[in-house]
């Protein structure tokens, strides 16, 4: 697979201060960070923030131990919509090739649920947008076979994600710099009943959950969502970056 052109610019592009800095002041909300800690455990460093949104906050950090840079999500205890702890039980269903580590899951400082995963490098969104919006037919190709194996394996896993689309899917760093991960599982769910192992019930009073442009037409009517959904939105998303 050669991707290690269009990967190079961006991660170039990425590391830049003038990048850095319209990041950091996009979606972040600096005025929770002073109520961030600074320490987890007395082992992962709080650094920078990478994003925010409704879910909470994402920061960089660092491992005390072995210097590896890591991703620290932090959702607050009085969110009225909690994910990370459905999220955390996801990743430890999932684990794989393709699928970022997730280091440890708890609460800290009794304010937040937090979560610490490998860190990753640029979306495809951010790539596609890097590369001006266009990507060759190969490149779609490459990109699609990886995204597919991704998400075959966490259907394998009984795992339905729910919002499939190019900010969902990263690419690694340093050696798996070639390697495309799916990522965010704060909207997956399990399609198999884990005793019975039944497949979830038909059900169309469902209210909409996803991102609208990739959605399937079956969550736009507000039917249950199940594998076939994640396939459609992916169909979706190679429309998107192959036109």
């Amino acid at each position: 697979m050669r991707l290690k052109s269009h990967y190079h610019q961006i991660t170039e592009l990425l590391s830049s201060k003038s990048y850095k800095h319209r990041s950091s002041q996009g979606n972040y909300n600096h005025t929770k960070q002073e109520t961030i800690p600074k320490i987890i455990k007395s082992r992962w460093a709080i650094q920078s923030p990478i994003n925010s949104g409704s879910f909470g906050y994402i920061y960089q950090g660092t491992n005390l131990i072995t210097n590896e840079k890591v991703a620290i999500k932090f959702e607050s205890k009085t969110n009225s919509h909690p994910q990370l702890s459905r999220e955390s039980q996801i990743y430890r269903s999932i684990e794989g090739i393709g699928i970022p580590k997730m280091y440890w899951y708890g609460t800290v400082d009794d304010n937040y649920h937090a979560i610490i995963l490998e860190m990753l490098g640029p979306s495809i969104e951010d790539l596609y947008n890097y590369c001006h919006r266009r990507f060759t037919i190969k490149t779609v190709l490459l990109l699609g076979e990886q995204m597919l194996e991704r998400i075959c394996h966490i259907h394998r896993r009984s795992i339905i994600h729910r919002d499939i689309k190019p900010d969902n899917f990263t690419m690694g760093i340093n050696s798996k710099c070639q390697n495309v991960y799916l990522i965010d599982f704060g909207l997956s769910k399990y399609y198999l009943n884990k005793k019975t192992r039944q497949h979830i019930e038909y059900n169309d009073k469902k209210h909409f959950l996803g991102t609208i442009r990739y959605a399937s037409l079956r969550t736009h009517a507000g039917i249950e969502q199940s594998r076939r959904d994640d396939l459609e939105s992916f169909a979706y998303t190679l429309i998107y970056l192959a036109r």
